[in-house]
C-alpha cells in the first residue's frame, strides 16, 4: 500500500503499492526528538528491511518471485485524509508471484519512524504494517482480497487530533480494471479489530512514459465512509520515476490531499484506521522515493 502509507503511498495505497497508496504523510509538530535517536531507528529499520532482502534473493532460484526494496522521506505522514505526523521515513519489502495463470499473490512489510504530535509536543513513533493479498484475473476485472496487520510501538501514545495509536487489523476487498488506458480500482476495507466506518476506496491512475528512463505518475483516491454515508477525502499524487540504473528508480513526488468530511465527524472514536477525525484539514505534502526491484 509506496506508497500507509505514500502508506503507500502510498502512490501511500500496484500488486502490493498502488498507484495511488491511501497513506501519504502528516502534519507540523511543535517540537522535534533528538535527531541521534531518529537515527538509530532509521537505522535498524533500514538494517532489518536489508537482511530480509538478501535472504529472500537468496532463494529466488527456487520459484519465479519478484521482490522489491524501497525507502523514503515525505514532509507529513497522512493516512486516508488524516494527518498523522511529520518528518515519516520509510522503508519496506514486497515479494510477488503468479501461482498459476492469472492467480497472483503477493505480501510485504512496511516500516517508519515520524514524529507524531502530543499533548506535550511530539513524540517519535514507530510503525510497522505486515500485508498479504491474493488476486485473480476474472477476464472483466481483476478481484483481490487482502489482510493488513498495523502494529505502533506506543500503546499509549496520543497523536494531536486524539487517534490513539493502538494495534489494528483489517481485511480488504477489491476489484480493479483498465478503462480507456485509466487504471481504475474500488477497494473495501473491513476492520476486524477497531473502527473504521466502513472506509472504502475509489482510486484512478495513469503513467505516462516520456522517454526510456523517465515515467510520469499521476493518481487520485477518493475516500467513502459507508457506515456514515459520506465522502472523506480526495488524494491527489504526481510522482516522476527516474530509472538511473537498471531495475532502479529514485521518484520525487507532491501530494495534494482534500479534506471532504466538512467538520461533520466531531463525534467520531478515533482508531488506528479511522478516515475521520476532529481537525482534518487539506494537506500538501512532498518527498521522495528510491526503489530496487529483483
Amino acid at each position: 500500500m509506496s506508497s500507509r502509507r505514500l502508506r503507500h503511498a502510498s502512490f501511500h495505497p500496484s500488486s502490493i503499492l498502488s498507484a495511488v497508496n491511501n497513506r501519504i504523510t502528516g502534519r507540523e509538530q511543535a517540537a522535534t526528538p533528538q535527531p541521534t535517536n531518529k537515527m538509530r531507528n532509521y537505522s535498524k529499520l533500514i538494517g532489518a528491511l536489508a537482511a530480509v532482502s538478501a535472504l529472500a534473493a537468496g532463494n529466488a532460484s527456487a520459484i519465479d518471485i519478484n521482490y522489491n526494496l524501497h525507502a523514503g522521506y515525505t514532509s507529513e505522514y497522512i493516512f486516508r485524509g488524516i494527518n498523522s505526523g511529520s518528518d515519516l521515513v520509510e522503508t519496506g519489502f514486497d515479494a510477488s508471484t503468479e501461482l498459476a495463470s492469472g492467480f497472483n499473490l503477493s505480501a510485504g512489510v512496511w516500516a517508519a519512524t515520524f514524529d507524531a504530535p502530543t499533548a506535550g509536543g511530539s513524540n517519535d513513533q514507530t510503525e510497522i504494517d505486515l500485508y498479504a493479498k491474493a488476486s485473480y484475473d476474472l477476464g472483466f476485472a481483476v478481484a483481490s482480497v487482502g489482510y493488513i496487520y498495523y502494529y505502533n510501538d506506543q500503546d499509549d501514545a496520543t497523536v494531536g487530533i486524539g487517534r490513539d495509536l493502538f494495534d489494528a487489523q483489517e481485511v480488504s476487498f477489491g476489484l480493479s480494471r483498465e478503462f480507456f488506458g485509466l487504471n481504475v480500482g474500488l477497494t473495501y476495507f473491513w476492520d476486524v479489530s477497531t473502527d473504521n466506518d466502513g472506509y472504502s476506496e475509489l482510486s484512478i491512475s495513469k503513467s505516462f512514459e516520456l522517454n526510456s528512463c523517465l515515467t510520469l505518475n499521476v493518481g487520485s483516491a477518493l475516500g467513502y465512509l459507508v457506515e456514515r454515508g459520506h465522502l472523506s477525502h480526495l488524494t491527489t499524487k504526481v510522482s516522476l520515476d527516474y530509472e538511473f540504473v537498471e531495475n532502479a528508480r529514485f521518484s520525487p513526488f507532491v501530494a495534494l490531499s482534500v479534506d471532504l468530511t466538512g467538520g461533520h465527524f466531531d463525534d467520531v472514536v478515533p482508531s488506528p484506521t479511522t478516515s475521520s477525525a476532529p481537525g482534518t484539514k487539506n494537506e500538501l505534502v512532498g518527498g521522495a522515493m528510491i526503489s530496487v526491484d529483483f
